[in-house]
């Protein structure tokens, strides 16, 4: 559904005639329809007004707004650019064309434009005040701020009455995340016209943003029994209910669908709804229908629905290609997290191997788009899910971190999994840089980092160690195992087993490594030296210390000096 552009500042009750045939076509009735966003109605009403009287500036410039609510800035831009040759003068023409000029990325020429519209109009004119201010609103890289500014400037005008003021006010507060100020400004739009629909739907969009029901689904409500021709209160109703309940959700589609044109979009609503409602085949049938009929122009998700429909009907090969076939023609601006999951949950079922491994590179992708807490632990459970059932450890280890990434405040738990998974899958220079790099820093006086970073380092060193990666993390090993066995034998008794164990075995390896790879025996019996000073009755040590101190003491005697003279046989000795 396309985003609401524009609202206009009359009464919008009483016109259940809009679509009468025999009324005259009006800029007003052409503005009506741009509120009820019946797009195609609007461009209509302005193209046949334009027909008869293209100098008319206030059709020029709705048609305008028309088009850049239908995301053609292109047209926009050239209807303005034509018209201002001739009227360059004209306050709506130049907001209009600064509209234009702030999607094109040219914020310093849009301001001179509503600067200059301004001065023209002597800053009286509430409707350019207005339209300045939905142009920075609706803009992206409008300033809300400026926005505000003139719409206030405009509530001080004589005389002023305009309710839709105080909606772009909103609107401008909604851009700037300040729901408070947003909902004061639209209920200030409903004490100027009580029947103001939309006032009441942005409302309950506000709460909606805040996931509390309570408000938005009878803001929503509240907004068709102002104005029961106010679809996009509709649309929220039906696409609220769509996930909850399809009987529901059905009566708001109908009552949508009969105050919308139609077109594509009300077609792709059909068609998503047969999906809702476990019609799959029809809706892949009706998608592949839309996709035959409008060609390149067919909605991306057209083919995302038949890769769903697909998926669910057991057909993997139908579901694959479309699924690729929407990642193609979809802009990647307009990818969702919900896509890359379904990319996955498709590719889960590969019997390829390397296929099912990618899987998790999608998860990753979805785990990290996604801004909802619940969704990410959702997708984290998917993936692991998977990882089990293929019994690889390295996929294991790789949802281990996407489950990490899900965590707006890790624990330390979560830190030992991750780096546990990895450790198991033979990782060791990434489970090394979790328990090195991070717990240790993290979790100073835990004895977890030390002892895994330790393990880490061994598994990276070939089988003798040769290479020395561990001395450093056994050295704090054990430093650290002495400090907590110290403090435990008053604090928790029963854990100085598990600390001795570990001071001994650090000291022993240490031991192993100077002697056997360093050929360095003082250094290897002072390691030893130290297990007796937590185990003075450690038989291991005292015999390896006993074996390298005859070691030493069996070493060769030197050699005479050269030229020294032999002693001859039988001399005294």
């Amino acid at each position: 559904m396309i985003k609401n552009k524009m609202r206009f500042g009359l009464l919008v009750a009483g016109i259940a005639c809009l679509c009468n045939a025999t009324m005259a076509q009006s800029v007003d009735q052409g503005k009506k329809f741009l509120y009820y966003q019946r797009y195609k109605s609007a461009n209509d009403v302005f193209d046949k007004i334009l027909a008869s009287n293209p100098n008319n500036i206030e059709a020029v410039y709705w048609k305008g707004q028309t088009l850049l609510a239908t995301h053609d800035s292109a047209g926009a831009n050239d209807l303005y650019s034509k018209a201002l040759q001739s009227n360059g003068n004209a306050p709506l023409l130049l907001v209009g064309m600064g509209n234009v000029e702030l999607r094109m990325h040219k914020t310093q020429d849009a301001r001179q434009r509503f600067e200059t519209a301004i001065s023209l109009s002597k800053g009286k004119d509430i409707n350019v005040l207005n339209a300045i201010g939905d142009a920075n609103t609706d803009a992206h890289d409008g300033d809300a701020q400026y926005a505000i500014e003139k719409l206030t400037q405009a509530t001080q005008v004589k005389n002023f009455n305009s309710a839709e003021t105080y909606v772009l006010m909103g609107d401008a507060y909604r851009k700037l995340i300040d729901g408070g100020n947003a909902v004061q400004s639209y209920t200030k739009a409903l004490a100027i016209d009580s029947k103001y629909a939309e006032a009441k739907y942005k409302i309950g969009k506000i709460y909606e943003t805040q996931n509390n029901k309570e408000i938005f689904l009878p803001a929503f409500e509240d907004a068709i029994t102002l104005d029961p021709l106010y679809a996009p209160a509709y649309f929220e109703l039906y696409y609220y209910w769509y996930f909850r309940d399809v009987n529901k959700a059905s009566g708001y589609l109908d009552k949508y669908i009969a105050n919308s044109d139609p077109g594509p979009d009300v077609e792709y609503m059909k068609t998503d709804f047969l999906f809702a409602s476990a019609k799959y085949s029809d809706a892949k049938d009706k998608a592949q229908g839309l996709i035959t009929s409008l060609g390149d122009k067919v909605s991306p998700r057209m083919y995302k629905l038949i890769a769903y429909a697909c998926d669910t009907l057991g057909d993997l090969a139908c579901a694959n290609q479309n699924i690729a076939t929407y990642f193609t023609k979809q802009d990647p601006a307009n990818v969702v997290p919900a896509d890359y999951e379904e990319r996955a949950h498709i590719k889960g079922k590969s019997t390829d191997s390397a296929v099912v491994l990618s899987a998790f590179d999608d998860y990753s992708l979805a785990i990290s788009k996604d801004t909802l807490a619940a969704d990410k632990a959702r997708m984290a459970a998917e993936a692991s899910d998977l990882a089990r059932k293929m019994g690889n450890k390295k996929a294991a280890a790789q949802v281990a971190g996407i489950l990490y990434s899900t965590k707006a405040n890790p624990t330390n738990t979560d830190l030992y999994n991750w780096g546990m998974a990895n450790y198991q899958a033979g990782n060791f220079k990434t489970s090394d840089s979790i328990f090195c790099g991070i717990y240790e820093t993290k979790y100073p006086g835990e004895i977890y980092g030390y002892l895994w970073c330790m393990r880490s380092k061994v598994g990276e060193d070939d089988s003798l160690g040769s290479n020395g990666y561990a001395v450093d993390a056994y050295e704090r090993l054990a430093v650290v195992s002495d400090s907590l066995y110290k403090d435990a034998k008053t604090t928790k008794p029963a854990d100085t087993a598990k600390y001795k164990r570990l001071i001994i075995e650090s000291y022993s390896q240490l031991a192993g490594y100077y002697n056997n790879i360093k050929k360095d025996k003082e250094k290897a019996i002072a390691y030893l030296n130290k297990i007796l000073d937590v185990d003075p009755d450690n038989a291991d040590a005292k015999r390896f210390i006993s074996i390298l101190n005859r070691a030493s003491q069996k070493q060769p005697a030197a050699k005479p000096a050269a030229g020294a003279a032999a002693k001859p046989k039988g001399a005294a000795k």
